[in-house]
């Protein structure tokens, strides 16, 4: 006979036992469920329009004209010094050519290389009354047309001694000229009698 059998009848069976209660759960007495909870419901997410990346406001957009003011004013700036520099530039160009500069002074003429011509003139009474120094002019006097001026304000450089046994030769004379106006004056004293003026 099994030990079940011999309980009475009218024994109540006992009741399951409630499951105990997990620490921190809100039904533990550590953690009394109450309104003023620190755990909010649940609740849902509001609609909210979406974001768009890399696409700024208002403030993106001052910021770009700003940028943009700031480049045009660097671009005229370097445009400026770039059209100084080129007219300096330009200015030291003609100055080493030798021209001018706009509103100076016109450069000094070039040197010119002086060659020393012997000159016979038609009158050796007039060169002897010339000096080392003076200026003249001389003049070519031809039979075949009017007299020609051949060199203005040719400086004396040497006044030879009059020759012997010339007669009414002439006399000779060194006159200081560029090389151009002594082949001149060589020229025409082979073609013309030649006569000399002072300056």
């Amino acid at each position: 006979m099994s030990r079940t059998s011999s309980l009475p009848a009218s024994f109540p069976s006992p009741a399951p036992a409630a499951p105990a209660a997990l620490p921190g759960s809100p039904a533990s007495p550590a953690f009394p469920a109450f309104p003023g909870s620190t755990c909010p419901p649940a609740r849902a997410v509001p609609l909210f329009p979406p974001l768009r990346v890399g696409r700024a406001g208002r403030g993106g957009d001052r910021l770009r004209r700003a940028l943009r003011r700031r480049r045009r004013v660097v671009s005229a700036a370097l445009a400026v010094a770039a059209a100084a520099a080129l007219a300096a530039g330009g200015a030291r160009a003609q100055a080493s050519r030798g021209a001018a500069p706009p509103g100076g002074k016109p450069p000094p003429p070039a040197a010119v290389r002086l060659v020393s011509a012997p000159v016979r003139i038609a009158d050796g009474a007039t060169v002897r009354l010339l000096r080392p120094g003076d200026r003249v002019d001389v003049v070519a006097a031809e039979r075949a047309g009017p007299p020609r001026v051949v060199a203005v304000a040719a400086r004396v450089a040497e006044v030879p001694a009059p020759e012997r046994d010339m007669g009414d030769g002439g006399a000779l004379v060194v006159l200081s000229v560029p090389r151009e106006t002594a082949r001149a004056l060589v020229g025409a004293g082979a073609a013309a009698r030649l006569a000399v003026t002072l300056c």
